[in-house]
């Protein structure tokens, strides 16, 4: 006996991504923005001149990846409980990454699922974060190992948030942008090498190639089956660093980079890139002051947290590899030996 239920559809997840000053957007319906208390300080006010609803009330949750929860979850969730919020409420995720993720992961699961909208404050979740709907939240055993993919209604790119951005923030913003022109667009690396991200008409460039660029890969693969998984160059070494250093040393765009300096020296053993253009994303890494460097106490102890990561399997791990300066390969079969020989060139002596 067989009784079938026949679900197959298409869902239109589309939405836009807006680079521009945020414009007047009205709801009818209760809206919670999900905020953290420093982007509040400095930017609360000029969102909520932009932003009116039939009820609208502000969460607040702690500033940091450290605090990429479940004890923030319950926060949001709380919150919403208390305010009575239903299925046609809405959620505004209003920070950088870590607020974007949680806002997105709480949505999802809320009456199993509600909406939310995106209004990114740092330059790395401006082109990287906050597009493609995944969200997430940290637990003892790694980097976004909780979550669920959610895209949101909207996602609105205000430059006027970065002009509060410290340095640190800014740069870690960049090391995304280096990893897109690096894994699917040659030309637009070397754009980045010559351009002065300081300048605010270059840098709204800079996002708009960013951003095209992710769009175009998550419209062809949205639950990273397949091609998506090449955004996460740099991510597999730069996750275990993260959780090394207990997310707290480095800014997630910082653990990145070195990820990425760590998945060249691959391409490089595998020669799969020259030793001249590993050379030249690390000077433009470096431009910025982003860290390129990291000592590694334990070798085996880094290669087993690899298995950890989303994107392996119970034998085999992921590795994103750069195929010179536009091109990657998504390889789970390089050999132990390879991987442990570039691990040993960053232990600490």
């Amino acid at each position: 006996m067989q009784v079938d239920i026949p679900l197959k559809k298409v869902i239109d997840n589309s939405y836009s991504i807006t680079i521009d000053m945020l414009p007047q957007i009205h709801f009818d319906h209760k809206v919670a923005i999900i905020t953290n208390p420093k982007v509040a300080g400095l930017h609360l006010g000029y969102l909520l001149s932009k932003i009116s609803a039939k009820e609208l009330y502000i969460i607040t949750v702690a500033d940091g990846e450290e605090y990429k929860n479940q004890q923030s979850i319950d926060t949001i969730l709380e919150s919403l409980f208390n305010h009575r919020f239903n299925r046609k409420s809405l959620l505004i995720a209003f920070g950088g990454g870590v607020i974007g993720d949680m806002s997105g992961y709480a949505a999802s699961i809320y009456q199993r699922g509600i909406d939310f909208i995106q209004i990114p404050t740092t330059l790395l979740s401006q082109v990287d974060a906050s597009v493609g709907g995944k969200t997430g939240m940290n637990n003892q055993y790694g980097k976004n190992l909780i979550g669920a993919f959610h895209q949101p209604k909207a996602v609105y790119i205000d430059p006027h948030f970065l002009t509060t951005l410290p340095s640190r923030e800014f740069a870690a913003g960049v090391a995304e942008i280096v990893k897109m022109a690096v894994t699917f667009n040659k030309e637009f690396f070397e754009f980045l090498e010559s351009a002065d991200l300081k300048n605010p008409k270059i840098l709204q460039e800079a996002i708009k190639q960013a951003v095209q660029t992710k769009a175009d890969v998550v419209s062809k693969d949205e639950k990273e089956h397949g091609l998506r998984a090449a955004l996460n160059y740099g991510h597999t070494f730069g996750h275990v660093i993260e959780n090394e250093t207990q997310y707290k040393k480095f800014l997630h765009g910082e653990a990145v980079a070195i990820g990425m300096i760590m998945a060249n020296e691959t391409a490089v053993k595998m020669n799969l890139m020259s030793e001249n253009e590993a050379n030249r994303i690390q000077a433009l890494l470096q431009k910025y002051d982003l860290p390129t460097t990291y000592l590694i106490k334990n070798t085996h102890t880094f290669y087993e947290t690899f298995f950890l990561d989303k994107k392996s399997s119970d034998s085999s791990i992921t590795f994103i590899i750069p195929v010179g300066i536009g091109d990657v390969r998504i390889a789970d079969t390089i050999d132990k030996n390879t991987i442990m020989h570039v691990l040993n060139k960053f232990k600490e002596s």
